[in-house]
Formats: C-alpha cells, sequence, structure tokens
C-alpha cells in the first residue's frame, strides 16, 4: 500500500531508499485510475522500494518544491535527488522499467 506523504515525513521518506512518489489529488479523473495501477505496483516492489503519494491539495508546498503542474506526476527519488519523472497515467510494466534501473 502506497504510503501518504506530508510535509511532516515527506523528507525522511525520500531519504530513505528508492521512493515512487504520485502526486495526486481526489478529484482528478486520471488519478483516480492510476490508484488501482499504483497499488499493485507497491504490492509487487513491497521489500525493494517505496511507493507514496502526495495529495497536491493538502501539500502545495511539496508539490510546488518540485514544479507539479499537471497530475498525476510520478517522481522516483534516489537519496533525495529526484531521478526521473513521468506525467500522466503509467502503466506497470512501465514503472517497473523506471524504477528498476535504480534498485
Amino acid at each position: 500500500m502506497a504510503v501518504a506523504l506530508n510535509k511532516d515525513n515527506f523528507e525522511k521518506t525520500i531519504n530513505s531508499w528508492v521512493t515512487l512518489v504520485d502526486f495526486w489529488a481526489e478529484w482528478c479523473g486520471p488519478c483516480q485510475m492510476m490508484l488501482p495501477i499504483l497499488e499493485d505496483f507497491s504490492g509487487k516492489m513491497e521489500g525493494k522500494m517505496t511507493v507514496a503519494k502526495v495529495n497536491v491539495d493538502e501539500a502545495p508546498e511539496i508539490a510546488g518544491q518540485f514544479r507539479v503542474m499537471s497530475i498525476p506526476t510520478l517522481i522516483v527519488f534516489k537519496d533525495w535527488q529526484a531521478v526521473e519523472t513521468m506525467v500522466w497515467v503509467q502503466q506497470i510494466d512501465r514503472l517497473t522499467e523506471i524504477c528498476g534501473k535504480y534498485l
């Protein structure tokens, strides 16, 4: 299951190891399409990496820090560095391919 991030736990979470962060909002149709894909991916990656979510309405400062302009935006972090950015709905094969480069 994806970890919900906010300003209190964001930095600690993305510093731990490879983390995929989904920037989303409840009102966003494509974000809702991404939910089951992300949950499936999270289950497959358990123990290998962290899968997390940032609600842009609840944490706009984090979205602004990473210049998130469209949602869903998925950013792969490794050692606090944003190393890959994907915009729009991504399929599980694409997530596996992109994240796998950093595991």
